[in-house]
């Protein structure tokens, strides 16, 4: 039994240090397709530092905003699939814009590889806090008595823009999308009343919502909220099938050896696992989600058949 246990552990360092060994230098790069300051780039930031000591390695935070995705991906795909280059990346990038963007100049499938889930956020609806909307149900009964309702999201395309299109689809009621390049403009002018509502994700409106900037009235997940229990998700609002969940994964260079893939897999979950990560997300609005390289894939291709079968039904047309 002991030389059994032996064996054991030493395969086990082995295979912790082939995967280490796989990935070359001292320095990793984390790119994200959004500008610094914005939600993303917090989330980024979050998890860095525990992501250090996980791999013992420095880890940079490249951002690469722009282009709908397609300039951070480049940077991805253009390093050397060896575990020195990562993608952080939301779900438009790799299961809206694909069906979205007929010319896109990558493709997921082709040109990345999951590593893992990292964290999910649900929509929120808010609205001016001056505003005398107090229910999703307003909004509706708004616009069926002829009175214009503009809803705004981060972008065509965007997760946002995906909750405005099951909204509409569910209530068929007639609403003005007003899309912006990005959520901080669409929250500073939903703050002044420039317009009537805007779905945004969690994570980047619970400061303004605790900081009595702007109301709450819905959520789009199956149960409510725990940091927003008084919000009531939209099917309890009577307004049903508007779920829409957006989330972060860890995606890296096609041709990225399977050892490097588990080895960041392992650092992913147990940055996930600490005490101090898990309560700045909490903050966030954010809920951890590690997964296996597997389950990842599995979340990919649901989500995509799910926003691709909406686009086709919408018509839902790029800028």
């Amino acid at each position: 039994m002991r030389r059994t246990f032996l064996k054991g552990s030493l395969a086990a360092v082995l295979a912790m240090s082939l995967g280490q060994a796989a990935m070359a230098g001292d320095v990793v790069r984390m790119v994200v397709a959004f500008p610094a300051g914005g939600p993303a780039d917090a989330l980024a930031r979050a998890i860095s530092r525990q992501l250090e000591t996980e791999l013992k390695r420095t880890v940079i935070i490249d951002n690469r905003p722009g282009a709908n995705g397609a300039i951070a991906v480049s940077a991805v795909t253009k390093g050397p699939a060896d575990g020195s280059v990562f993608f952080l990346s939301s779900a438009g990038a790799i299961v809206i814009n694909p069906s979205l963007y007929k010319n896109l100049s990558y493709h997921p499938k082709r040109d990345l590889m999951p590593v893992s889930l990292v964290v999910t956020t649900p929509q929120v609806l808010v609205v001016p806090l001056q505003s005398k909307i107090g229910s999703a149900k307003d909004l509706v009964a708004q616009s069926r008595a002829g009175r214009p309702v503009s809803l705004a999201s981060s972008g065509i395309g965007s997760m946002p823009h995906m909750a405005i299109e099951l909204f509409k689809a569910s209530t068929s009621a007639e609403f003005l999308h007003v899309a912006y390049k990005g959520a901080a403009p669409a929250i500073t002018d939903t703050i002044g009343g420039q317009v009537d509502a805007f779905f945004g994700d969690a994570s980047g409106l619970v400061p303004f919502i605790e900081g009595k900037k702007l109301k709450p009235v819905a959520v789009t997940t199956a149960k409510r909220l725990p940091y927003l229990p008084d919000v009531p998700t939209l099917d309890e609002s009577g307004i049903k099938g508007v779920h829409a969940e957006n989330w972060y994964g860890m995606m890296v260079p096609a041709g990225t050896p399977q050892k490097v893939v588990q080895t960041l897999n392992e650092a992913i979950r147990k940055t996930l696992e600490s005490k101090d990560v898990k309560a700045s997300l909490a903050k966030m609005g954010l809920t951890p989600a590690p997964s296996t390289a597997a389950e990842f894939a599995g979340r990919i291709r649901a989500d995509g058949a799910k926003w691709s079968k909406l686009i086709a039904e919408r018509n839902v047309k790029p800028e």
